[in-house]
C-alpha cells in the first residue's frame, strides 16, 4: 500500500464504471486507497432485463436494492473494498430525469420528496465531510457543474462534492465531523473531443450507423464531450480496461450486454481504456509528451 488515497463521488451505481472503472482498477493495483461514495441507489433507472421489469419504480419497485447488489459485484471485480452510500443506503433517493429537446437531461416534472435533487446542500455535504475527514484523500474525482449531461443527480453530486471539499478544510467547521482535511487536487470527469471524433469516424467508416446514433465525426457534439484544451489528465487504462468492462457488465439492469459499451470495446473503436479529467483544484504535476498528466497524483 502507498500513502495515496482517492475519493470518487458518483450519483448512481454504474456511473463509477463508465467514467472511472479503468482508473480505479489501476490505482487499486498500485496500492492506492480507493473510496467510492455513491449518492443514490438509482431507484428510478431503466430496467433493461425484461424478466426484472417488475423492479421498476413505476411497477413494484425494488430496483435500488437490486442495484446495490450489482454495485457490490462490480466493485469486487474492480477490487475496491471501500464503497459507501452517502449518508447510508437509502438516505437520498434517485431523482429521476427527463430529456430536453436539445438532447440533454433535465429534472422530471414529478420528483420524489426525498430525492437527492431536493436535498439540503449543507446537510448532504456534511455527510461527505465526514467521509473526507475520515479517509483524508489527496485526490477527489466527481462530475463537472453540468453533471456531464444534465442529470439532476449528477449536478447535485458535483455541488455536494465541491462544497464538502471546501467545508472539510475549514479548521473551525463542525469538528465533531472529524479533523479538518484539505484535498490537494480535485478532478472533474471528461470525455475527449478529439478521441470522440476519431472513434466516430472509425465507426462510420466501418458502416456502423447505430453506435452513438445522431453524432457525426465533424458535427456538433453533446455537452458531455470536452474540448481537449480544457483537459488536464489522461489515465491510460489499457492494462485494466478488461476489468472495467467486466465490472460494467455486472450492472446488468442498466447496460445492454450487446449495446455500444461492449460492441465498441470488441470492435477496437472503443476509447473506454482512456479516461480523461479536468483539473478543478490544485496544481498540475508533470505531463507527458501530449501535455496531459498521466497520474492523478502527479506533483504530490
Amino acid at each position: 500500500m502507498t500513502d495515496h488515497r482517492m475519493l470518487l463521488v458518483h450519483a448512481h451505481p454504474d456511473d463509477e464504471c463508465i467514467n472511472n472503472g479503468a482508473t480505479m482498477a489501476r490505482y487499486v493495483d498500485e496500492g492506492v486507497g480507493v473510496t467510492l461514495v455513491t449518492c443514490t441507489a438509482g431507484e428510478m433507472g431503466e430496467v433493461l432485463v425484461p424478466e426484472l421489469s417488475y423492479l421498476a419504480y413505476e411497477e413494484k419497485g425494488g430496483l435500488g436494492e437490486h442495484r446495490r447488489g450489482e454495485l457490490d459485484e462490480a466493485m469486487t471485480v474492480i477490487g475496491v473494498t471501500d464503497h459507501r452510500f452517502l449518508g447510508g443506503f437509502g438516505r437520498f433517493h434517485d431523482s429521476g430525469m427527463a430529456w430536453h429537446e436539445e438532447g440533454h437531461a433535465i429534472p422530471a416534472e414529478e420528483i420524489p420528496d426525498n430525492a437527492f435533487w431536493n436535498a439540503d446542500l449543507t446537510e448532504a455535504a456534511d455527510e461527505l465531510v465526514k467521509v473526507i475527514r475520515e479517509v483524508r484523500p489527496q485526490v477527489l474525482v466527481t462530475y463537472d457543474q453540468f453533471g456531464g449531461y444534465g442529470h439532476p443527480d449528477h449536478i447535485q453530486a458535483h455541488r455536494v462534492a465541491m462544497y464538502a471539499a471546501q467545508l472539510a478544510a475549514v479548521p473551525s467547521y463542525r469538528l465533531e465531523l472529524g479533523e479538518p482535511h484539505d484535498i490537494a487536487k480535485i478532478y472533474w470527469t471528461a470525455m475527449s473531443e478529439s478521441r470522440m471524433r476519431e472513434s466516430l469516424r472509425e465507426l462510420r467508416e466501418s458502416g456502423d450507423t447505430e453506435t452513438f446514433k445522431g453524432m457525426e465525426p465533424d458535427g456538433k457534439l453533446p455537452p458531455f464531450v470536452t474540448p481537449d484544451e480544457l483537459i488536464s489528465a489522461r489515465v491510460d487504462g489499457r492494462a485494466t480496461v478488461q476489468r472495467k468492462m467486466d465490472a460494467l457488465a455486472k450492472h446488468a439492469t442498466q447496460v445492454e450486454q450487446d449495446g455500444h459499451f461492449f460492441s465498441g470495446a470488441e470492435s477496437g473503436h472503443s476509447w473506454w481504456a482512456e479516461e480523461y479529467y479536468r483539473l478543478a483544484r490544485g496544481t498540475a504535476g508533470t505531463t507527458g509528451a501530449d501535455g496531459f498528466e498521466e497520474d492523478l497524483f502527479a506533483g504530490l
